[in-house]
């Protein structure tokens, strides 16, 4: 079980994104949910990344501002479900 950073519910994590800090730094969305770093998740649902968007969850998950494509492939991910 995963909290989600936009609705704060508590979801099996392969119902879930996962977007991973690696450990130099660089983000990525993890497709396979074992990448090494830190990671932080949203749920597959389409209510929930404005919301991450808006209160900026990912950003105070990983006290770094995360870069717009990560956003974008996420926005990608969610319409492919």
């Amino acid at each position: 079980m995963r909290r989600c950073v936009a609705c704060r519910g508590m979801i099996d994590a392969q119902n879930m994104f996962r977007v991973v800090k690696s450990p130099e730094g660089g983000f990525s969305l993890d497709k396979t949910g074992k990448s090494p770093g830190r990671g932080a998740y949203l749920c597959k649902s389409a209510e929930c990344l404005p919301k991450a968007v808006k209160s900026r969850g990912f950003d105070r998950s990983f006290k770094k501002s995360v870069p717009a494509e990560i956003y974008k492939a996420l926005e990608g991910a969610v319409r492919d479900e």
